[in-house]
């Protein structure tokens, strides 16, 4: 072809192919328990964070447009469910092609952590233990039983889920849990992943002005990414972290203790049975991106067991991505749908298809005392992409979720 210089064929010096993508992975906020990286670690993490940034905003619309322009028009009727697009969605080439570039993708963010955590477990173990041991404020119960809905799948094909110990004392999957959300959101949580958590207290300052908790519970915490903002902001309120993970919890109290947050504690338990908690006593309770893990059954209990021990005037929010309404095209169900199927996230279909302003009533909460609402991260503006102003879609991923929740 030659050496042309055709203007064409420099596309990337376009003004209009400004660059929009995640941060370098060294902006990426560190602890004294974050794991340490190479630079092929980092380059490497840097590329996922690349590649998934790439399918949602480059490869999703095509896929998109391939369903309006090849595959809608040969229905002899329209579609009735999700499952039928996504049925039909299966023999396009294109959405082939995106799906299972999203798959490897999430699997060798997976696999990037995983041995970024793995080469130094012992090291990593050691400091969390110098942080942790004999402190009150971590309670592990060695007799609490892992639910089937956690031990029975690797969640979003992360090995052992939240719960596995390669030692005891292993906190690798946190560790891996920590490294690799930037990867996952395209950098979209911020320096510290605490986007979410973030976002929330925003939203209990701007809708509840004087609202001053003493007591606060976070369920489903993990490492406590999003509990730690909420921590930050009511210094005088004890939160509880609840999680059934035991590295997460030990990894979790080692963060917060190396970012100087130290109003917290973590405690081991199936979060459907909180009854070490007395009925009333609780403020505000808080779950962040993590209904979907969980089952029907223990989802309806831990309803329930939140309006127990909430006290009057108290009350409970759950961040999701948004549900399956009339309202929302079946082609976007399908494409939320992906992580139900493809994710390792079973229960991921049934959630975001049921009625959970039914659930919170039967749990004893008012119909006229429900929330709803949206959230998107909040984020160092300079540094991070901020989901408010992202005009790409991401059917899962993006920083932007839900508000379901009620007030006692």
């Amino acid at each position: 072809m030659g050496a042309s210089t055709d203007s064409k064929l420099l596309r990337n010096s376009s003004a209009d192919d400004r660059y929009d993508g995640p941060p370098d992975y060294r902006c990426v906020g560190r602890h004294a328990v974050f794991p340490d990286t190479s630079h092929d670690e980092i380059e490497r993490f840097n590329f996922l964070a690349q590649m998934n940034r790439h399918l949602s905003t480059k490869v999703m619309p095509a896929v998109k447009a391939a369903f309006e322009t090849r595959i809608e028009p040969k229905q002899s009727q329209p579609f009735r469910h999700r499952n039928d697009v996504r049925k039909a969605l299966l023999s396009d080439p294109c959405f082939q092609t995106w799906s299972a570039l999203r798959r490897m993708t999430m699997e060798q963010r997976q696999q990037a952590g995983r041995w970024v955590a793995l080469r130094q477990n012992h090291e990593l173990a050691g400091k969390v233990d110098a942080l942790t041991r004999n402190d009150p404020r971590l309670e592990l119960d060695p007799e609490v039983k892992v639910p089937r809905y956690v031990s029975a799948v690797d969640h979003h094909c992360m090995p052992g889920s939240y719960h596995h110990e390669d030692f005891p004392g292993d906190v690798s999957g946190a560790a891996n849990y920590d490294s690799g959300l930037f990867v996952t959101t395209g950098g979209m949580l911020g320096r510290y992943t605490d986007g979410g958590g973030r976002a929330v207290v925003n939203w209990v300052r701007r809708n509840l002005p004087g609202f001053a908790p003493r007591q606060i519970v976070d369920l489903g915490v993990t490492l406590g990414h999003n509990a730690l903002p909420i921590a930050e902001a009511f210094p005088k309120a004890t939160v509880t972290g609840i999680d059934v993970g035991t590295p997460m919890l030990r990894y979790g109290l080692a963060r917060a203790k190396a970012l100087r947050i130290d109003n917290i504690r973590f405690v081991q338990a199936d979060v459907s049975d909180l009854s070490m908690i007395k009925d009333g006593s609780v403020d505000w309770v808080q779950t962040t991106m993590f209904l979907h893990e969980l089952s029907y059954a223990s989802m309806e209990q831990i309803f329930r067991e939140t309006y127990r021990i909430l006290a009057p005037g108290g009350i409970v929010l759950h961040v999701e991505q948004p549900q399956y309404a009339d309202t929302m095209p079946l082609f976007e169900q399908a494409m939320r749908d992906w992580d139900a199927f493809y994710n390792n996230e079973p229960f991921w279909s049934t959630l975001h298809e049921l009625d959970l302003d039914d659930i919170l009533c039967r749990a004893g909460f008012a119909r006229n005392k429900l929330i709803h609402d949206g959230v998107t991260a909040v984020v160092d503006r300079d540094i991070f992409p901020d989901a408010a102003e992202d005009t790409s879609e991401d059917y899962g991923r993006k920083a932007a979720w839900h508000v379901i929740g009620a007030r006692k």
